[in-house]
């Protein structure tokens, strides 16, 4: 028996049963938006040549003003932490909880010893300067992160950066934010090997498609490239990487990331009015973690109600107390703000 979390429960497998209103996962309703599924389907006319990642590799590192060979396409960001488990030696990996799991779990199933450093509810999350050992050579942290929501400021991530450290920051969530204020995606000039990932699955709906991508130094990069199998990234993928990088899609992720932060402000109004409900920081992603007592049973309960929200007990540094919650439209929340004082009433 262990009191280890499931590093591998995922937010999908809360809405398996049918019929469930989804605040489980964090993928952006009513996406694909038409235009780009319109422009997936183009593609399948090319279905017969192998893919050629040139257009798409150049398209992102355009987006992110850095050089193509400090840009690596994989197939979803979860694959670029299983070819980082796999390429880097660290001596002292560190993992900064709560965050995202799947990092630790590629880390340890590659039989690396992983640390963690865990942030706390009583400071909202915080990233501070003594939380990371010195003696780090690897640290993996999201921002935003999931679960929290919390948005580290980008000096303060920055200030991790270190000669002789790989500083790995999974920004899946930055594009939920409007401006992407605090992202390291565009740096080039911190010490040590900062590596920034990035996913295309939660603003414009395709983790069925499998696309995301790594910005870092062209030499650790074209390491990782030697772990991947030919053609890792299809060719709908690639197509999807321009099509999200072009001017439009970046104003219309810009506008889609605004309306989270309405939407984000009406759900959080009528949370602070449920007795015994607590947030703690300041959730700033396109979803919000919240604390309340007997939270396994206040889960299954609005199953019964019809809503499905993700579990928090997973996320090392949390426990069963803990439940996160996706933002959806103010209709949406109403609904799921009532069934939620109906079941914690006592």
């Amino acid at each position: 028996m262990t009191d280890e979390p499931d590093l591998r429960h995922h937010g999908d497998a809360e809405v398996r049963a049918a019929g469930l209103v989804d605040l489980a996962v964090n993928v952006r309703t009513g996406t694909p938006p038409e235009w780009l599924r319109a422009h997936l389907a183009a593609t399948l006319a090319d279905l017969a040549a192998y893919p050629d990642q040139g257009a798409a590799r150049a398209a992102v590192a355009g987006r992110h003003r850095r050089p193509v060979e400090e840009v690596l396409l994989t197939s979803g960001a979860a694959e670029a932490f299983v070819l980082l488990a796999r390429t880097l030696r660290p001596r002292h990996a560190v993992v900064v909880h709560p965050q995202f799991t799947e990092p630790e779990a590629a880390l340890r199933d590659a039989g690396h010893t992983v640390h963690r450093a865990l942030l706390h509810a009583g400071n909202g999350f915080r990233l501070t300067a003594d939380a990371v050992p010195e003696e780090a050579d690897l640290v993996v942290l999201g921002n935003p992160t999931n679960p929290t929501s919390v948005l580290h400021p980008a000096a303060a991530v920055a200030a991790l950066a270190r000669p002789g450290r790989t500083l790995v920051v999974d920004e899946a969530f930055m594009d939920t934010v409007p401006g992407e204020r605090e992202t390291l995606a565009g740096r080039r000039d911190l010490p040590g090997r900062v590596v920034v990932l990035r996913s295309l699955t939660k603003t414009w709906g395709l983790a069925g498609l499998r696309i995301g991508y790594v910005l870092g130094p062209a030499g650790l990069l074209g390491e990782l490239a030697a772990a991947q199998p030919l053609w890792p990234v299809s060719t709908p993928a690639l197509a999807a990487a321009v099509a999200c990088s072009a001017p439009a899609a970046l104003a219309e992720a810009q506008a889609a990331a605004e309306t989270v932060a309405e939407h984000r402000a009406h759900l959080l109004k009528g949370l602070t009015q449920l007795p015994g409900v607590r947030v703690h920081g300041e959730p700033l992603s396109s979803f919000v973690l919240v604390e309340l007592a007997g939270a396994a049973g206040v889960r299954e309960r609005l199953r019964s109600a019809g809503f499905a929200v993700r579990r928090g007990d997973t996320f090392p540094g949390l426990g069963a107390d803990w439940l996160r919650i996706s933002v959806r439209d103010p209709a949406t929340g109403d609904r799921f703000l009532a069934a939620l004082a109906e079941v914690i009433r006592p």
